[in-house]
């Protein structure tokens, strides 16, 4: 006898909460430079020399994106692709055969075998000619079936599907669902076992790559029984199984290739060999999966950048404005400066992210969740700065340039392809929440017991006593470091060159205070630590800002001594480096100094209709309907929109 269907379940703030935290990964086994940098030790050993590849792996990767250059400048137009919002069937059958489905996939699969920078190098260049081609390899393999599988899949799993991936499955993964986004605990999509199967009941939400998917990995819950542990599983579903309907395909305002899907589960039966891992453990098979598999976003937006930055050069050259070019006007200028100085920064920060992940010498969960966090803030405001550059023609469409003879230049397309990026794989919001919780963990390891209310007095002794050792041999240390001596970090002070070592000396001052201030915070606020997003966002956005900075340093010195771009290289990363610095002080000064009190109550004031009267005068042009689609488990009435690419 099967177990019943699952109900939507209700779970309080709390109980999502502690579902959230049994997800993450609770030991740290490995160095992290980004969790040092939070408790106020600046690691720059873990970072510098900069990591390299091996020769093996550089020859491997050019030869590849030699091939993916030549593919793409002979056989994508984005602009077709734009304009008809699809990807032709004979371009992905072309990425097919010169196995870009399987960059990541070990060779004895049928992959290539790419390392992680020369994976993000490939995304980079196939995303500048086609976003949306970008984001189906991103979401086939930096989350999709061979991520999860590489890491967690049995060696029967391995040899069943990752051939497959590698060359003519695409793969997509399901979590989100239409009342269920960033808050796991309340998913509803269900999987009963069912003798050696499990039953798959639900419905899941923008699922990319799902219209053309021939495998899915889907997150859906296990009730409890006997001989079942239960809670959220990940299951391989072939999307051609009965009872898997795509639909409904979704449009958005960028990306419009994509092939993104509404997808429903009606008593779908899958074999429990295709269950990754045991029962309960999908969101941190999720999570674990993410920590390398979110370095696909910084990928596209160092495309961007680069991108922007051509545009801005060019344009900026051609453009003349009383007379001289308008890059000659201090105005435009100084974007342009800002342009080619986070670009920079961009790259330093993906490909030091990327190698540490090659190495595995590292944990990098923190350092793969600034790099998205950083970067999707940052290219999208590279992409806004490049249609202020251009003007009226930065908000005209290039298929509008084109027909009155203009250069088709697409920047408010990279502006729209660029925007989803804040929002997916973790908003921004929700980042600065996962960092938040990760750069306090050493805090709440020792002392979490003193604010957790349902902890004992015994408890509460023990975590006091513990919590003392801790802080006693801790808290001296952020008081002096190597960033107070002048002389500190001279390597990066070359005769000729910017002194870089000054932004060092920097970057290890402020990891101190911002370890001082997290401390301070904690004391104050104690178990109502959790609710001040608004200070743990600045907080994170603090150690974005550091991070970046050190690896910009530590990029530029690479460059100096490895290539002939040496003191361009430092000139960008000082650049960079005094930008943030003030970016820094002043989220080092709203952090004590900001409206978060008084924002809270106008919040209260408007869910309460105290200034609805300030909407009046205006025409609501939306639609009716609800504000979340019905999502009641059943079997579909809708048309099947899958389309299988063979």
């Amino acid at each position: 006898m099967s177990a019943p269907p699952l109900k939507k379940p209700v779970v309080t703030e709390r109980e999502a909460r502690q579902v959230a935290e049994a997800a993450r990964e609770q030991a740290w086994r490995k160095p992290s430079f980004a969790k040092e940098l939070f408790l106020g030790r600046f690691r720059l050993d873990l970072i510098h020399p900069h990591p390299l590849p091996t020769d093996e792996a550089v020859r491997r990767g050019e030869q590849f994106l030699t091939k993916l250059r030549a593919f793409c400048e002979t056989k994508v137009d984005g602009a077709l692709i734009e304009r008809e919002a699809r990807i032709p069937d004979e371009v992905i059958s072309g990425l097919k055969e010169l196995g870009a489905l399987g960059m990541k996939i070990d060779p004895k699969y049928g992959g290539l075998g790419l390392t992680q920078v020369y994976y993000n190098k490939a995304l980079a260049l196939v995303g500048s000619a086609s976003p949306a081609i970008g984001v189906l390899l991103s979401a086939h393999q930096s989350i999709g079936v061979p991520q999860p599988l590489k890491l967690f899949g049995t060696p029967e799993q391995k040899e069943k599907f990752l051939p497959r991936c590698a060359r003519t499955d695409i793969s997509a993964f399901l979590l989100t669902e239409p009342d269920v986004g960033s808050d796991p605990a309340r998913l509803a999509t269900s999987a009963v076992p069912d003798g050696d199967d499990y039953i798959l009941d639900g419905v899941k939400l923008w699922t990319t790559n799902g219209v053309v998917a021939d495998l899915l990995v889907v997150m859906a819950r296990v009730p409890r029984s006997e001989g079942h542990k239960g809670g959220i599983t990940a299951f391989v579903v072939e999307s051609d199984s009965p009872g898997v309907t795509v639909e409904n395909r979704n449009a958005f305002m960028g990306l419009r290739g994509i092939e993104n899907g509404v997808t429903r589960f009606h008593q779908v039966r899958v074999p429990a060999a295709n269950r990754i891992g045991p029962e309960g453990a999908g969101l941190k098979i999720a999570l674990t999966t993410l920590n390398t598999g979110r370095l696909s976003l910084p990928a596209s937006c160092v495309a961007a950048g680069k991108w922007c930055l051509k545009i801005a050069r060019e344009w900026s050259a051609a453009r003349e404005q009383w007379g001289k070019p308008v890059a000659h006007h201090e105005a435009v200028g100084q974007k342009i400066s800002f342009i080619a100085a986070t670009t920079f920064a961009l790259e330093a920060v993906l490909d030091l992210s990327s190698q540490m992940a090659d190495e595995d010498r590292n944990d990098i969960r923190i350092e793969g969740a600034l790099a998205k966090l950083f970067a999707s803030e940052m290219g999208w405001k590279i992409a806004d700065e490049l249609v202020q550059i251009r003007g009226g023609r930065g908000f005209e469409t290039a298929d509008s340039l084109r027909a009155r003879g203009e250069r088709a230049v697409p920047a408010e397309q990279i502006l729209r392809d660029l925007r989803i990026n804040r929002i997916f794989e973790g908003s921004t919001e929700i980042m600065h929440l996962l960092i938040a919780r990760e750069a306090v963990d050493a805090h709440l390891t020792v002392a979490g017991d003193l604010i957790d209310p349902d902890k004992s007095l015994s408890d509460k002794a023990k975590a006091g006593a513990n919590a003392g050792v801790f802080y006693a041999k801790w808290l001296p240390k952020l008081v002096a470091g190597p960033g107070q001596l002048p002389r500190t970090y001279g390597d990066f002070h070359p005769a000729g060159h910017p002194d870089l070592a000054a932004h060092l000396r920097y970057v290890e001052r402020n990891a101190r205070k911002l370890a001082r201030s997290t401390f301070y915070a904690m004391s104050r606020w104690q178990g109502r630590m959790e609710t001040k997003q608004g200070f743990l966002g600045r907080i994170v956005d603090i150690g974005a800002e550091l991070f970046a900075m050190s690896a910009a340093v530590v990029r530029a010195e690479l460059l100096r001594t490895t290539t002939d771009h040496g003191r361009e290289a430092y000139q960008l990363a000082d650049t960079f480096c005094r930008q943030s610095r003030i970016r820094v002080e002043e989220l080092f000064g709203r952090l004590w100094t900001n409206t978060d009190d008084v924002d809270h109550k106008v919040v209260k004031g408007v869910l309460g209709g105290a200034y609805a009267w300030l909407e009046q005068g205006v025409i609501d042009p939306s639609g009716e309907g609800p504000w979340i689609a019905d999502a009641t488990p059943g079997e579909s009435e809708k048309e099947n929109v899958h389309r299988p690419i063979r």
